[in-house]
């Protein structure tokens, strides 16, 4: 018979209390107790194996399929999908795939049973706790994680690498942000962060590792130097934004884990959507990606008050950029990036020369110069002005003059019609 090893052990079991109550070493009430059954069950098997022999321990219902078994069309169409078009995906990111796009209706245990007995995925034992996790924060923005993710995102572009810039949610999980770029870096970043408060707003604190662009660290793997800030640094405590420094990649486990579950789907989903450029990636992943990625992973947060703050009058362009001291040189110019910003001449001063000014350069690529709350310039990428200031002439009045009249040695104005006689 095709009874599984279970059923077997079963039978087994009942047929060697059966046969002790039978022989009288214990009652028939006993026997019903160490098997889980009544006493009208245990008279039952009693007859049937006077009558069929040990055939009557067996459950018959399981010779017959269930009438809810998956036809073999069923699972020849799952695992044909997995092999020729959905291979590397785990069975999750799989089943909910084969849900949407291909009208899937067998369940997560189903599919997972199906995909390891053809041996396309490979059975694990869970992972037992190691340590207690620490307990999310209670509000939708009080904290957020942001990292950046090293990783060869395309694989049928190899040879092209990207960086996931990511920012995610602690009370929630819900990814924020996501966009490829070239490498991790303070422009990347205070993009990243532009994007986020101008869609949601403030957040309480923002927790990165101690990455050059977040932090000065003098000792590797040491402590962070707070006398010193980073543009990023500066930029959050204007803003008002607390910046927390992770000490090690346990203590932010949770951008660590959303980062290896995001490789480990939008990997697969690029090479399905046949994407090659970062461009197409990071439109897939606005108009996709993070959609179906919170709707999967996200949850509500225990106080369902926000904490985002509101931006108000705030000009973010004049925060989130990189700023530097300068002085102004003898030619009215000011150095800065290998670019030389000419200053225009200025009201009220003869020259600018030897005057501290502040240089920034916004995230569009271009510089301003700012002499405390007065700007002096705005220049493009290669240093021209592109707000240029024609001076207007005022118009003078012009008052009627008066002459000295000569020959009557008196001044004369403007002449008065005589009377007549």
């Amino acid at each position: 018979m095709g009874y599984a090893e279970s059923v077997w052990e079963r039978a087994m079991q009942v047929q060697e209390v059966v046969f002790r109550a039978m022989a009288g070493e214990i009652h028939w009430f006993r026997a019903a107790d160490i098997l889980g059954v009544s006493a009208r069950t245990m008279r039952r098997w009693r007859e049937r194996y006077e009558q069929h022999g040990p055939d009557a321990f067996f459950d018959r219902r399981r010779e017959t399929p269930s009438r809810r078994r998956a036809s073999g069309a069923d699972l020849a169409h799952v695992l044909q999908l997995y092999r020729e078009r959905y291979r590397g995906f785990n069975v999750r990111h799989f089943c909910e795939i084969a849900r949407r796009e291909h009208q899937v209706t067998r369940s997560y245990s189903w599919v997972k049973h199906a995909l390891q007995t053809a041996g396309l995925v490979p059975k694990s034992r869970p992972r037992g706790r190691h340590r207690r996790r620490r307990e999310p924060r209670a509000c939708l923005g009080e904290l957020l994680h942001i990292d950046g993710s090293p990783h060869a995102w395309f694989s049928l572009a190899p040879d092209t690498r990207a960086t996931l810039i990511a920012v995610v949610d602690d009370a929630t999980k819900r990814l924020l942000y996501a966009q490829l770029v070239v490498a991790e870096s303070t422009h990347s970043v205070m993009t990243a962060l532009r994007e986020v408060i101008t869609t949601y707003g403030l957040p309480m604190a923002l927790y990165s590792d101690r990455a050059g662009w977040a932090f000065y660290t003098p000792k590797a793997k040491g402590p962070v130097d707070k006398t010193r800030v980073t543009q990023v640094g500066r930029a959050l405590a204007r803003l008002g934004i607390e910046h927390i420094p992770a000490y090690s990649a346990q203590a932010r486990g949770r951008s660590e884990r959303a980062n290896r579950t995001i490789q480990d789907r939008l990997v697969n989903e690029l090479r399905v959507a046949r994407i090659t450029t970062l461009a197409a990636a990071n439109a897939y992943l606005r108009d996709v990606f993070i959609a179906h990625y919170n709707e999967t992973f996200s949850h509500p947060p225990r106080d369902l008050e926000p904490a985002w703050v509101a931006l108000g009058a705030v000009d973010l362009d004049q925060i989130l950029c990189h700023e530097e001291s300068r002085v102004v040189g003898q030619d009215n110019t000011v150095p800065i990036d290998a670019v030389a910003l000419q200053v225009a001449k200025q009201p009220g001063r003869r020259t600018c020369a030897g005057v501290a000014v502040v240089v920034r350069r916004h995230l569009d690529g271009q510089y301003t110069i700012w002499r405390g709350a007065q700007r002096w310039g705005r220049y493009d990428a290669t240093g021209r002005p592109v707000d240029v200031v024609v001076p207007v002439e005022r118009p003078t009045s012009r008052r009627p003059t008066r002459h000295l009249d000569r020959r009557s040695k008196t001044l004369a104005g403007p002449q008065r019609p005589q009377a007549s006689l």
